[in-house]
């Protein structure tokens, strides 16, 4: 399901690129059909929020939120 999500992201985030002029329709279109991009952001994504939950639970211990 993440896949799935990340590619409409990348979807969306060319388009916003292409609009502005940063990007060509040809290279937004190689960008949200690239597996090897969508595989480095869904691993990305992955760290990202395993890095956030693990920095809330030493806040969590630090502050004794957790009891």
């Amino acid at each position: 399901m993440i896949a799935v999500i990340i590619r409409i992201g990348l979807r969306y985030g060319a388009g916003v690129l292409v609009a502005r002029g940063l990007l060509g329709a040809g290279d937004a279109s190689a960008l949200s059909a690239d597996p090897d991009i969508q595989m480095a952001l869904e691993t990305g994504i992955g760290l990202l929020i395993s890095a956030t939950t693990e920095a809330w639970y030493a806040l969590a211990h630090k502050f004794h939120w957790s009891k």
